[in-house]
């Protein structure tokens, strides 16, 4: 488990990324490890501590990041690559990243007042709120909105550069997910319709609150173009 605690350069960098990022990831991949119920034919002594989800070195290292949230400790970025390069070595390395960037919402308190505003302005305050919550978590604006009621556009993004292969990004389709059916209700479906990690110019995600499709305000021309938001 000598994974889990990466070796730091002699210069780390800044410290940006709130520990919560890994606190979640360290947790939902224990969570999934857990076993339901041990085999018949299991020797608990010798396969329990075997299991990722039942082991005291991610424990310890749950409680320490646990400390370090409740201090507000800040990460570089090179210990959350480090995180990020042990999550993408498992088959569900996808699903791991979509249920951490899920939680990464849910522990956040949404405005409510945004569902009782017209279509456009709901679409945008919404997209004020995920810009505001990504540039809290990662130290740093995160991409920026195109053209759509809410398209995330960006290059070279942490993501992307702690995983070329691309699976990371889906931590930023679960946080639109999750951020969108908060603020505005129902279901919401994201898909990554770009992505550096398959050889795009650029990673894009298209996010679209499925119940209103047919009833969607259209876009304004005062969208956010990739270069930079104007929301204020």
């Amino acid at each position: 488990m000598t994974d889990l605690a990466p070796t730091s350069p002699a210069d780390p960098g800044p410290r940006r990324v709130q520990a919560v990022v890994a606190l979640r990831l360290l947790e939902v991949m224990r969570d999934m490890d857990l076993p339901v119920e041990l085999l018949e034919a299991e020797v608990p002594a010798q396969t329990i501590p075997r299991r990722f989800g039942l082991s005291d070195v991610v424990e310890r290292q749950i409680r320490t990041h646990r400390e370090d949230v409740r201090r507000r400790v800040r990460l570089t970025d090179e210990e959350i690559h480090g995180l990020f390069r042990f999550v993408i070595r498992r088959p569900d390395s996808p699903q791991v990243f979509q249920a951490v960037g899920r939680l990464l919402v849910e522990g956040e308190r949404m405005p409510r007042w945004v569902r009782r505003l017209p279509g456009g302005l709901r679409y945008r305050a919404t997209r004020r709120e995920a810009r505001k919550l990504l540039a809290k978590l990662f130290g740093r604006p995160v991409g920026g909105f195109g053209r759509g009621t809410f398209v995330i556009e960006g290059r070279s993004l942490l993501f992307v550069e702690a995983d070329p292969g691309g699976d990371a990004c889906h931590l930023l389709s679960g946080f639109s997910e999750e951020l969108i059916s908060r603020m505005l209700g129902g279901s919401v479906r994201v898909e990554h319709t770009l992505c550096q990690g398959r050889g795009d110019d650029l990673c894009r995600w298209e996010a679209e609150l499925e119940q209103e499709t047919a009833t969607r305000a259209p876009v304004s021309e005062g969208d956010e173009p990739l270069s930079g938001p104007r929301d204020a």
